[in-house]
């Protein structure tokens, strides 16, 4: 039995985590979606949470695409749609808004009071597969694109297409597909809405692993080819190159034509672990405690993630200069910064050239600066907030 005094403390602790956490904002199925076509992996319909904006933001509109990887077989697809990322069954009825999507001014000063929403990601495609035919035997949907244009048709018939202000992000492979969407998320509002877009740990490289091979591009070919992506990949990359390549941000940003802003760790603990050294690459785990902490890497390891960076920042640079791009680029071991209350905006948050991440994006989307900086190499930033983890967070794609 738990006495007064316990039961006093789990409900003090409760209430502390609900208050850290957030505000928690019900979710919304698109159920017209589904005689479209536009379902997740399972068939289910697609989902958001909105929580609406007031006062001077009433017409502003920040969209945030969930990450969570993508899947490249049907056997990988087949154990996604069991989940909440690819399934809507699955997912939670409320959803904690903080970070960028908080409505709390000295948590967030910049959008608070906007409309903001999360659109949850259950295609695993980054919102870019269209396959018509659905195989009896697994009921794989592969639709991520239509999927995408259903909640933003949902979105817009609920007030988004009077926005004086609109901000596409996403994290990680919602980063990507922010990128992705860009220019026609430009393209679905008027033409006097001040329209960016914002990516935030989606800039994955393509390089070669520590074995030499080429792993991320094959299995982005393997993406793009199982979800039918290559119809729904900017023009202006397939046009001159393969579709697997242009799953890839360094072939495709620079010809996005709506203002971009790349948010992104120098050495993207998501990228170390499952790009640079995948476990296909490093079958005896040598890396293994290097990934779970940066403090444990040997230094032919930080040699190697050294040599990692300056290929990611050629690769960012070599967007080109732009007077409407900024640039977010800190030397911190962690993947997604938009969305932890920590590293967004809170009294020990990273700051590069003495701006938090916040206000970096926040004067960059009121035109008040153009914030465009890169870190020094690790470990030279004593604000960067490193992740640890432990063994079993964030399985490998």
């Amino acid at each position: 039995m738990i006495n007064f005094n316990q039961w006093l403390v789990l409900v003090v602790c409760s209430l502390a985590i609900l208050k850290a956490e957030g505000l928690l904002v019900n979710i919304t199925f698109v159920r017209n979606a589904v005689a479209k076509g536009a379902v997740c992996l399972d068939g289910s319909p697609p989902a958001y949470h909105l929580d609406r904006g007031s006062g001077t933001g009433i017409n502003s509109w920040l969209i945030q695409l969930e990450g969570g990887g993508w899947c490249h077989n049907v056997t990988n697809c087949i154990s996604r749609m069991h989940t909440k990322l690819g399934s809507s069954k699955k997912m939670v009825e409320n959803l904690a808004f903080s970070a960028i999507l908080s409505n709390k001014e000295q948590r967030n000063p910049d959008f608070y009071n906007w409309n903001r929403v999360k659109v949850r990601y259950c295609d695993g495609s980054s919102f870019t597969g269209d396959v018509k035919t659905v195989n009896p035997a697994t009921n794989l949907h592969f639709r991520g694109a239509r999927v995408w244009l259903a909640v933003m048709r949902e979105l817009l018939a609920k007030g988004m297409r009077n926005a004086e202000n609109a901000v596409l992000s996403g994290c990680s492979a919602g980063g990507l597909a922010s990128l992705m969407h860009c220019d026609s998320f430009r393209a679905l509002l008027p033409m006097g809405t001040n329209v960016k877009c914002l990516s935030d740990a989606g800039f994955f490289l393509n390089t070669r692993d520590v074995s030499g091979a080429q792993y991320i591009k094959s299995y982005f070919n393997d993406v793009v080819t199982l979800h039918g992506s290559a119809k729904n990949l900017p023009r202006s990359c397939t046009s001159r190159l393969t579709p697997a390549m242009c799953f890839f941000p360094q072939y495709v940003a620079r010809q996005i034509r709506t203002p971009v802003f790349v948010l992104n760790a120098a050495y993207d603990s998501w990228q170390i672990k499952n790009i640079l050294a995948p476990r296909a690459a490093d079958p005896d785990g040598k890396w293994q405690s290097c990934q779970l902490d940066i403090k444990n890497c040997q230094r032919s390891q930080l040699k190697v993630m050294q040599d990692f960076r300056l290929e990611f920042l050629s690769a960012v640079i070599g967007l080109g200069r732009s007077a409407s791009r900024g640039m977010f680029i800190d030397s911190c071991y962690t993947h997604c910064q938009t969305e932890t209350q920590t590293s967004w905006f809170w009294q020990d948050s990273p700051i590069l050239n003495r701006t938090t991440i916040a206000k970096a994006v926040g004067d960059w989307v009121y035109d008040k600066n153009l914030f465009r900086k890169i870190d020094c190499p690790y470990p030279c930033n004593p604000t960067c907030h490193h992740r640890v983890f432990t063994p079993q967070d964030a399985p490998p794609i």
